[in-house]
């Protein structure tokens, strides 16, 4: 028994000391392997990424780490930089890429390499690819391109197929990366963002892969992740805020969700914080969708195409303070949609925006009655199609056509159509549309601060318009109908705010000059004939809003009385202003005066 239990101890002695002889051997196999092929791979990989990017790119690295048991290796201290002299000759003979890549980063890790499959049989394999916390530059160029594709050096394929006959990567993962596009003309940032994640899913190049339509860049997908985005404009004036943005090249899809621009100060500390007058904006989009998206495009040109946009639910508040003056020789009409949509930096393609549960709250301050006047539409939503600037795409399709309804002051439904000309020398546009019944009542809270009016009276039956406009003015036919409209003017108050009513002037305009019907009874309906000339001090939305307005006073009465363009109501501001400097002055000698007095 005893000798049976020896021989046994002794058997699992003998193998046990096999199996530690085997590793040693394969330890120091592996530490001599290592060593030795160090420096083969280090030049390997520097000499490839140098041929294979048409000696554009190199990368450097402190040290490399090379683990064959696990098939793993670790590059320290990593840089890839572009050689700007070869860029330049690449652009003489219009082969330059439209992007350049600066590269830093502490660790590069790849793990599960075929070391002996690269060695022996010229493939590349692993499983993934790591790196953590990279800089990351790129620089936009716009660059001419060859129209032919003699002189074409081959596919990426055809680059490595010397040395190589395939590299696959399962995985290419960046974490936390610093991401800075930059515009290649001043090399100033165009964008900067934190915390950017990108995984590459199942990287092939190979002698079928480029002929793959599944794939883009030889994967099969890259998406992407920004989280906790966090930035204060330039001018200190905004922060801005957006919870995720994300988005896959095989979905074609990018996802903007939480998008906050919110001004930092209250809205009348905002707007005298400027010398001339510039609105306030505080915007929420709960969710802001990209559909349909040719990233191929979008990466080669930096021209973005897309099938659709999709924007809401959202809020938008606007503040205007109409005490400051507009900037000296600034036309708005600068600002007008379809002229701003030419400024952009890039070629644009949306075929449809759809605009879905969005408010909006128009506030203007009247420095007069020293009152805030908001008009509110809620539930915006709608469609606009072909939305662009692409030049090619103007000559099949020159207007942009958008139709929006909404929920005016909370109780009357607006329908709109807006026919955008894109190409019309002075921005041609035409708007058409309806408002639905209204007790005009509601809209107190806007005219009583913005214009010293208040409605005692009046029910809505219904408007329509249809106008053709541009930068210099409007012209078009409004029919307003409405009963039992009255009216009061208001005083402004000893020291700004709203007084009493003017009671005389209230009873002279409500019997001689304000029809109380549209119809009058027994009357055919009357409709207004609206023409007048724009200033450039006149917005988008004023032009808007002021071609049915003038048609619903012509309806009313009110025709006679004119209209003030914007610079006439800011002369008016500015003599009121001066009066109330001047009263102010006067009581403080008043008050002086009775000091010195009563010593």
């Amino acid at each position: 028994m005893a000798t049976k239990k020896y021989g046994k101890y002794k058997l699992l002695k003998w193998l046990g000391g096999i199996v530690a002889v085997l590793i040693l051997v394969v330890g120091s196999t592996a530490l001599y392997f290592s060593a030795k092929w160090k420096p083969l791979l280090t030049e390997k990989i520097k000499d490839g990424v140098y041929k294979g990017s048409q000696k554009l790119y190199r990368i450097d690295f402190r040290d490399i780490r090379l683990n064959l048991i696990t098939g793993s290796a670790v590059l320290d201290s990593v840089t890839l930089t572009p050689d700007t002299a070869v860029f330049n000759q690449l652009k003489e003979l219009k082969l330059a890429p439209t992007n350049l890549f600066q590269i830093k980063l502490a660790r590069l890790q790849l793990s599960r390499i075929g070391v002996l499959t690269a060695y022996f049989k010229k493939r590349i394999t692993m499983n993934s690819i790591i790196m953590e916390q990279p800089s990351i530059n790129v620089i936009h160029y716009k660059v001419l391109k060859k129209t032919d594709t003699v002189a074409d050096k081959g596919s990426l394929y055809d680059q490595i197929s010397k040395s190589l006959k395939s590299i696959h990567v399962k995985t290419i993962k960046i974490i936390d990366a610093d991401f800075d596009y930059i515009n290649g003309a001043t090399l100033k940032p165009i964008n900067s963002v934190k915390h950017l994640n990108i995984n590459v899913n199942d990287l092939l190049v190979d002698s079928l892969s480029q002929f793959d339509t599944t794939r883009f860049y030889y994967t099969k997908d890259i998406n992407f992740e920004l989280t906790g985005y966090r930035s204060t404009g330039k001018d200190k004036m905004y922060a801005i805020k957006i919870d995720t943005v994300a988005g896959s090249v095989r979905n074609k899809a990018i996802r903007i969700k939480g998008l906050q621009m919110i001004p930092l100060y209250p809205d009348l500390t905002f707007t005298r914080k400027y010398k001339y007058g510039k609105d306030r904006y505080d915007l929420k989009f709960n969710e802001i969708a990209f559909n349909g998206v040719d990233f191929t495009k979008l990466s080669s040109e930096g021209n973005l195409y897309a099938r659709n946009l999709s924007i809401g639910p959202a809020k938008a508040g606007i503040f205007v303070n109409r005490e400051l003056p507009a900037p000296p020789n600034l036309d708005k009409a600068q600002n007008f949609p379809h002229i701003a949509l030419k400024r952009l930096p890039i070629q644009t393609i949306i075929d449809s925006v759809k605009l879905s549960n969005i408010d909006v709250a128009y506030t203007e301050y009247n420095p007069i009655a020293q009152k805030r006047g908001t008009v509110y539409f809620q539930n915006l939503s709608g469609n606009i199609l072909n939305i662009t600037n692409d030049s090619l795409q103007l000559v099949k399709d020159n207007h942009a056509i958008a139709k929006l309804t909404a929920l005016v002051m909370k109780t009357s439904r607006i329908d709109i159509t807006l026919n955008f000309n894109l190409t019309d020398k002075n921005a041609a546009f035409s708007y058409k549309g309806n408002v639905g019944p209204m007790d005009m009542v509601a809209l107190n809270p806007m005219v009583k601060n913005m214009g010293l009016v208040e409605i005692e009276s009046g029910q809505m039956q219904g408007t329509d318009f249809d106008i053709q406009a541009n930068v210099k003015g409007a012209s078009g036919v409004v029919h307003f109908y409405y009963k039992n409209l009255k009216i009061k003017l208001l005083k402004e108050g000893e020291n700004g705010g709203i007084g009493q009513k003017k009671g005389f002037l209230s009873f002279l305009a409500n019997s001689l000059l304000i029809e109380d019907a549209n119809p009058s009874k027994g009357a055919a309906p009357r409709k207004a004939r609206v023409i007048f000339e724009r200033t450039p001090a006149a917005s988008f939305f004023n032009l808007l809003w002021k071609g049915v307005f003038i048609g619903m006073r012509e309806t009313v009465g009110l025709g006679v009385v004119p209209v003030k363009t914007p610079e006439e109501a800011m002369e008016k501001i500015k003599d009121k202003k001066q009066e109330r400097r001047e009263k102010r002055e006067a009581r403080r000698k008043e008050r002086a005066e009775r000091k010195k007095a009563d010593l």
